[in-house]
């Protein structure tokens, strides 16, 4: 297999890769277990995935639980709170979202929030963000949707405010959107927070991560992955930015069993429309695949999640056994 290692690119601060191997923790829906222990399982995972490899635990920042994955009221715990928590439960995990939907915060508040995660982790936070698009969420809880364009409008107004307030830097913008006014944000415990976005629009998204982001991470059906990551070079020459200075990860929907018939009942479960960015097989055979599949497209890391499984003992530690020849 190949090795990440190998020619990696560099994020601004002269970091390697942002994320090369990331566990996403997006059910808190567990059968048998109740609120009470709820937490626990949570702290087990991330706990589980940074003994066996992974550098990056990662949580959605939603308020329902989405389709696919389950019915709207099932659980879902609040993003931050939650890693602030998962910050004392762990020690060398970095903590991130996937992602954060900008439409939920005020972003000079957003820049204080990550920033005190660094300093409560000991250095160990990532922003993640994104647009926001699940209207259910802000139509029940009173936040604007606006249309596409205008999500994106406010994402661009927002990261002018929190690069330079995650770099030290007062922020000042008096924008359509957002106004912010000489935004100090302190105290900060490194030069430089990793921002990572979240998306696949080649007319957008991509151009702000070219702008603004360490670390893109795509979410496209596998098929389209090579072209992505052609087009997200394209938009870093545009703006006369290195592409190799952007790191590139990509989130895979994990249908993991210890045997194949497992993975393959897990498969079923998966809706006809996910099954395009699923992989699904042992522990290995899914290796093989990411391998073939997504690293050989030109990406620099991989985000799993298991959203039957991943609540049971032991196939965490599985998945990254399998994985980590890969980041070697």
């Amino acid at each position: 297999m190949v090795s990440l290692n190998e020619n990696q690119p560099q994020d601004r601060s002269g970091h390697d890769p942002v994320i090369r191997l990331g566990y996403q923790i997006p059910n808190f829906t567990y059968p048998g277990i109740g609120v009470e222990s709820l937490f626990d399982t949570v702290v087990a995972q991330a706990r589980e995935a940074e003994a066996s490899g992974f550098d990056t635990v990662l949580v959605m920042d939603h308020l329902y639980q989405l389709p696919g994955i389950g019915p709207a009221e099932n659980a879902m715990l609040e993003a931050y709170t939650t890693l602030g928590a998962l910050a004392s439960a762990t020690s060398t995990i970095q903590l991130s979202t996937l992602v954060t939907g900008n439409t939920y915060r005020n972003p000079a508040f957003l820049a204080k929030t990550v920033t005190t995660l660094d300093v409560v982790s000991k250095g160990r936070a990532i922003l993640g963000i994104g647009a926001g698009w699940f209207e259910l969420e802000h139509d029940a809880y009173g936040f604007e949707f606006g249309t596409f364009g205008q999500r994106f409008e406010r994402l661009d107004e927002a990261l002018q405010i929190i690069t330079p307030m995650l770099r030290g830097e007062p922020a000042s913008l008096d924008g359509k959107w957002y106004t912010a006014r000489s935004a100090m944000n302190n105290p900060r415990l490194r030069p430089h927070i990793p921002v990572m976005l979240g998306g696949q629009g080649e007319q957008k998204t991509f151009r702000l991560a070219a702008r603004f982001a360490d670390h893109m991470n795509i979410i496209c059906d596998v098929d389209d992955l090579a072209r992505k990551v052609s087009v997200l070079r394209e938009r870093c020459e545009e703006i006369g930015r290195d592409p190799a200075t952007l790191a590139t990860s990509y989130l895979v929907m994990g249908g993991v069993g210890e045997t194949e018939q497992e993975a393959k009942e897990i498969g079923e479960t998966i809706p006809e429309d996910r099954r395009n960015r699923a992989f699904i097989g042992t522990p290995e055979q899914v290796a093989d695949q990411i391998q073939e599949r997504v690293l050989a497209a030109g990406i620099g890391g991989v985000t799993i999640n298991l959203i039957r499984n991943g609540h049971r003992p032991g196939v965490v530690a599985a998945v990254g056994s399998a994985l980590k020849p890969l980041v070697k």
